[in-house]
């Protein structure tokens, strides 16, 4: 009996120190974090290669701080194509196979074969597609998408943003707009059609009126016929709703030979992108641009712009550098909370109750979207969500001149003004 007994002991410390064992390996092991980013074709490799180098960055300065929950972090990076349902679903369930402990994406084009193939693992998935489509799945299944979260909000709220803007500047009399017109040349895909419809719903709500409406495709060829469209309309504010740098840069050399006398330009988002600035030669001098999520220039993002530019010299995006970074400190804050990198919906849910003070401004999640929270299109406090920026290119640099709170300089007018 007593024979039975030592051996019975033998067997459960074996096995103790079997699990030991196995627990100091499991936790010298990286979390991985899965990028899927776009390194070849036609749309977003300029803003994905910004995403990937601000998770690079931040990963490097938590793991110079020790990790979390004492593991080192470590990208799992795969070339995405977006353009196609099938590219979305192989990229997502390549990271999937590989044991990623989250997804971290900049965006799809195309939000739902992505959004389905992570959705059964119950993976965090965090992204900045700035999409009505996922918000509009995730209310549909709630509990299916309940880990998957984008960090900014819907593209609605460029419309909204912007009206409000120009009613905003020729409230402060830094411009004096000649007449009440607008003239919206719009694109044709999904996210490009709902600001233009966003736009117009909100300025029938104001003292503002649609001129014109002129439709491109892409890829535009030839500026001409809308610059043509432009000059006719005569509009105060122009609305080139379109997120293509390069072609936004072009429509700028075009312009700067036959601008619209007085008007003031608005690129949708594009020349957020480092290429906008080099293309442009010049040409973009005193043209606005905005996004719902962009670097501060405070305190805290000033630091992290000569951080980055230090790291990755040229040009800096003004968009996805920061949401790169800020989605891995986010992780790594919901893994701190969670305790566990592997319990799936602790991360979540601490992901879910989050108020995250990052670059791009401050992270909070709606309830009702598993979105992020703009101000000031959705909220007061300026500390209470991401803040809509808009920046003019400024001695062909871009600086933030609304809101108020965030802006570096004031508006000034544009050459043709």
């Amino acid at each position: 009996m007593k024979f039975f007994s030592k051996m019975v002991k033998l067997f459960f410390l074996n096995v103790l120190a079997t699990l030991f064992s196995f627990s100091l390996v499991q936790a010298s092991e990286n979390i991985l974090i899965g990028v899927p980013a776009a390194q070849s074709g036609p749309l977003g490799v300029a803003d994905h290669q910004d995403w990937t180098n601000g998770v690079l960055m931040a990963i490097e300065d938590i793991n110079a701080k020790g990790g979390v929950l004492g593991r080192n972090l470590e990208a799992k990076i795969i070339d995405l194509d977006m353009l196609s349902p099938e590219g979305n679903i192989a990229g997502f369930q390549s990271l999937l196979e590989a044991d990623v402990h989250a997804i971290a994406s900049a965006f799809t084009i195309i939000p739902q074969p992505a959004m389905d193939a992570a959705a059964p693992s119950g993976i965090p998935y965090v992204h900045g597609n700035t999409s009505s489509v996922n918000v509009d799945l995730y209310k549909s299944d709630p509990q299916k998408y309940r880990n998957i979260f984008q960090l900014d909000v819907p593209e609605v709220w460029y419309g909204t943003g912007f009206v409000r803007f120009l009613t905003d500047l020729k409230a402060s009399g830094a411009w004096e707009p000649k007449n009440n017109k607008v003239h919206i040349v719009q694109g044709q895909i999904s996210y490009t059609q709902l600001i233009s419809q966003s736009t117009q719903a909100e300025i029938k709500n104001s003292d503002w009126e649609v001129a014109a409406i002129t439709d491109i495709q892409f890829p535009v060829q030839d500026w001409t016929p809308v610059i043509k469209a432009l000059r006719n309309t005569d509009a105060a504010a122009i609305m080139i709703d379109h997120w293509v740098a390069a072609e936004l840069a072009a429509f700028a050399q075009q312009y700067a030979f036959d601008p619209v006398p007085g008007a003031l330009v608005y690129l949708q988002y594009g020349p957020s992108q480092p290429e906008f600035l080099e293309l442009a030669a010049g040409a973009g001098e005193g043209m606005v641009w905005g996004s719902v999520y962009g670097v501060y220039a405070d305190e805290k993002g000033t630091a992290f712009r000569e951080r980055y530019k230090a790291k990755y010299p040229g040009i800096m995006g003004m968009v996805y550098t920061g949401g790169g970074y800020d989605a891995v400190h986010i992780l790594a804050e919901a893994w701190k909370a969670a305790g566990d990198p592997n319990n799936f919906d602790a991360v979540g849910d601490a992901i879910r109750n989050m108020n995250y003070r990052g670059i791009n401004g401050t992270y909070k999640i709606d309830p009702e979207t598993n979105s992020g929270i703009s101000y000031p299109n959705m909220v007061s406090d300026p500390e209470a969500g991401q803040a809509h920026l808009f920046f003019q290119v400024q001695n062909d640099e871009h600086r933030i001149i609304a809101p108020s709170p965030y802006a570096e300089v004031p508006f000034v007018k544009a050459p043709w003004m």
